[in-house]
C-alpha cells in the first residue's frame, strides 16, 4: 500500500465532525448500544448531507486492527440493521487485508451509507466542466449521461448541443446542464434505456449536475460567468492526452484557483496515443500542480481502490487533486470516474447549509426564458434562505434602481417539479405573466423585508494577475461578481498612482450602465483584453432604490 493511501486510512484520529465513522467491531450489540449506534449514524448522515462512510476494523484513533472473517460478517450484519432502522442503503466500497501479528487473515471493510434527507428529492452535487476547446468535454459528458460510448467522431456530444452553430462546428458556445444519477446502491442512472430526465430524478438518490462550459477563448466570458454565478461544488478540468496543457487550459486552471473552486483532472483521448505520451501529459500536469502558485498534491487514480481514496481525500483536503486517465471511445477507466463521483461527498458541511437557510431569501437570476403556456421563467441559484411556491418576492435592481414585486408560481429542479427550494440549490422559477423585458441577467430576487442595498460605486481589494502596461485611473474593465457582469471604470487606486502585474491595492470602481446588487466580501474577477485581476468587494456605496436616476443612470 503506498504512503498516500495508507495515510488516508490511518492518518488522523476520527473527527467529531464530518461523515466518516471508525468502528473496530459491531458484533451483537446490546439494545442500548444498538440505539446509541443508530443515533450516531443519523448524526454522521446529517454531517455528510445524506452520506456517511463507515470503516470497520479501525480503532477510534485511526489504528488499523482489522477483523477476522466471522467478526466482520457479524459487524456488517449489525451495520445493515442500523441502516434499515434509519431507512438508508449500504454499499461495500472496498475490503483490504492488514498486516497484523496473527495467523488468521484480518480485514478492514469500508462501507458507504446513503439516505436521501426527508426534505429533499436527492443529494445534489454541481460539477463545472472546464478544458480547452476540442479536449472532449461534451463527448465525455455525452458518454456519462447517455450511457453509450462515442464512435470516435463526436456522436456522443451531439445530444448536448443547444444551437445549430454548435452542431455544425462541434463547439460549445453556451452553458448547458447535464445530469447523471446514482441510485442508493451506487449504480448509474442515466438516459440509457430511453429514460427521461424526470425518471432519472425519480430513480436517483444522488444527482451530479454537470455544467458544461465553453472551452474556446472567444467564449471565455461565458466560462467565467458559469464559474462565478452557478457556484459549482467542484470543477472537472479536461486535458487531451495528445495535446497536453494547451490553449485555454492554463487559463481555466487559473480561474479555478483564483475562485478557490476545488478541481480534479481528467486526461481524455488515451486511446489515440501511445502510453508514453499519456505518461508525459500526466507528468506535465503534476509539474504544474506542484508549482508555488498552485500548491496542489496530484494523485493519479489507476484502480477502484484509488478512486475511493481520492474521493475521501478530495473532500477532506482542497489541495489534493485526483488525476484520471480515460477514453470516451474505448471506455477505458471510465468506471473509475463513476466510482469517484458516486462516493464524492458534498463539500460544504451541514452547519453552513443550516446557517444559510435561516437567512432571508436571495435568488440570483442567471437565465431568462419565455415558455409557452407557462410564461416568464428564470433560472439561477438560491444563495440563501428558502423559496416556496407562491412566495411573494421583489426583483431588481432595474435600470433606475427600483425593485419590482412578483410571485413565484412554480419551481423546477433538474426538470422535475419541486415544492421547496433550499439555499445552495439551482432551479428554474416560473413567474407567470411577469413582463420578461423588465428582467436581465445579474438581477436578484429577494424577500421584500430584506431592503436590498444597491450601488453604482464600490471598492475592492484586488491583485493584478496580468497587465501589459500599467493599470491606472480611467481604465475600463469587465467586472464579474457572482451573477453580475458589467463594464466598470477605475475611479481611484488608493495610495498608488498605478498598478503593475502582481501588485495589490484597494481600487474604487464605478459601473457604467446601471446599479447592481453587491455584497461586501463577494469574490470579484475582472478582465479587459489580456488584463486580468481577482479580489473581493470591501466596501459598497449604497444608494436607495429610485436614487439611481439622480446619479446619472
Amino acid at each position: 500500500m503506498d504512503s498516500t493511501r495508507s495515510e488516508s486510512l490511518k492518518g488522523s484520529p476520527e473527527a467529531e465532525d464530518g461523515n466518516i465513522e471508525y468502528k473496530l467491531k459491531l458484533v451483537n450489540p446490546s439494545q442500548y448500544r444498538f440505539e446509541h449506534l443508530v443515533t450516531q449514524m443519523k448524526w454522521r448522515l446529517q454531517e455528510g448531507r445524506g452520506e456517511a462512510v463507515y470503516q470497520i476494523g479501525v480503532e477510534d484513533n485511526g489504528l488499523l486492527v482489522g477483523l477476522a472473517e466471522e467478526e466482520m460478517r457479524a459487524s456488517l450484519k449489525t451495520l445493515h440493521r442500523m441502516a434499515e432502522k434509519v431507512g438508508a442503503d449500504i454499499t461495500v466500497l472496498r475490503e483490504r487485508e492488514v498486516d497484523y501479528d496473527s495467523d488468521v487473515p484480518r480485514k478492514i471493510t469500508e462501507v458507504l451509507v446513503r439516505k436521501v434527507p426527508d426534505n429533499q428529492q436527492f443529494l445534489d452535487l454541481r460539477v463545472a466542466v472546464l478544458g480547452n476547446v476540442d479536449s472532449g468535454k461534451s463527448t465525455l459528458l455525452g458518454v456519462l449521461t447517455q450511457g453509450e460510448l462515442d464512435n470516435g467522431r463526436g456522436r456522443a456530444r451531439l445530444n448536448l448541443f443547444r444551437h445549430l452553430h454548435e452542431i455544425q462546428s462541434g463547439r460549445t458556445s453556451s452553458i448547458s446542464f447535464e445530469i447523471l444519477g446514482f441510485n442508493s446502491k451506487g449504480e448509474v442512472v442515466n438516459y440509457s434505456d430511453s429514460r427521461t430526465a424526470e425518471e432519472i430524478c425519480e430513480s436517483s438518490s444522488k444527482m451530479i449536475t454537470f455544467i458544461d462550459l465553453a472551452g474556446h477563448h472567444k467564449y471565455l466570458h461565458t466560462t467565467i460567468f458559469g464559474l462565478t454565478s452557478y457556484c459549482p461544488d467542484c470543477a472537472l478540468l479536461l486535458v487531451s492526452a495528445n495535446t497536453g496543457i494547451a490553449g485555454t487550459t492554463r487559463e481555466h486552471l487559473g480561474l479555478a484557483l483564483a475562485l478557490k473552486v476545488p478541481f480534479f483532472i481528467v486526461v481524455s483521448k488515451v486511446d489515440l496515443c501511445a502510453k508514453t505520451t499519456v505518461e508525459r501529459t500526466v507528468r506535465q500536469l503534476e509539474r504544474v500542480l506542484k508549482q508555488p502558485g498552485c500548491h496542489k498534491v496530484p494523485m493519479l487514480v489507476t484502480s477502484e481502490d484509488d478512486a475511493v481514496t481520492a474521493a475521501q481525500q478530495f473532500a477532506q483536503s482542497p489541495n489534493v487533486t485526483p488525476i484520471f486517465t480515460l477514453s470516451s471511445v474505448s471506455g477505458e477507466s471510465l468506471d473509475l470516474l463513476k466510482v469517484f463521483l458516486n462516493i464524492l461527498p458534498p463539500l460544504t458541511n451541514s452547519k453552513e447549509q443550516e446557517e444559510l437557510m435561516q437567512q432571508l431569501t436571495e435568488f440570483q437570476v442567471d437565465e431568462i426564458y419565455t415558455v409557452p403556456e407557462v410564461g416568464t421563467v428564470v433560472g439561477g441559484t438560491l444563495s440563501s434562505g428558502i423559496c416556496r411556491e407562491g412566495d411573494q418576492l421583489v426583483v431588481g435592481p432595474t435600470d433606475d434602481g427600483c425593485f419590482l414585486e412578483l410571485r413565484v408560481c412554480s419551481i423546477q429542479r433538474n426538470r422535475s417539479a419541486c415544492r421547496v427550494l433550499r439555499a445552495g440549490q439551482a432551479a428554474t422559477l416560473a413567474l407567470g405573466d411577469f413582463d420578461r423585458a423588465l428582467l436581465r441577467k445579474g438581477m436578484v430576487m429577494v424577500s421584500p423585508e430584506m431592503n436590498p442595498t444597491i450601488c453604482s460605486v464600490f471598492e475592492a481589494e484586488i491583485v493584478l494577475l496580468f497587465h501589459a502596461t500599467t493599470f491606472r485611473r480611467g481604465f475600463q474593465v469587465t467586472v464579474h461578481v457572482g451573477n453580475v457582469r458589467q463594464t466598470a471604470v477605475v475611479e481611484k487606486i488608493h495610495a498608488k498612482d498605478k498598478l503593475r502585474t502582481g501588485e495589490k491595492a484597494v481600487v474604487r470602481f464605478r459601473f457604467l450602465k446601471h446599479p447592481e446588487y453587491l455584497k461586501v466580501g463577494a469574490k470579484l474577477l475582472f478582465r479587459e483584453g489580456v488584463t486580468k485581476g481577482i479580489g473581493h468587494v470591501t466596501d459598497v456605496q449604497a444608494i436607495a432604490a429610485g436614487e439611481a436616476q439622480a446619479n446619472g443612470f
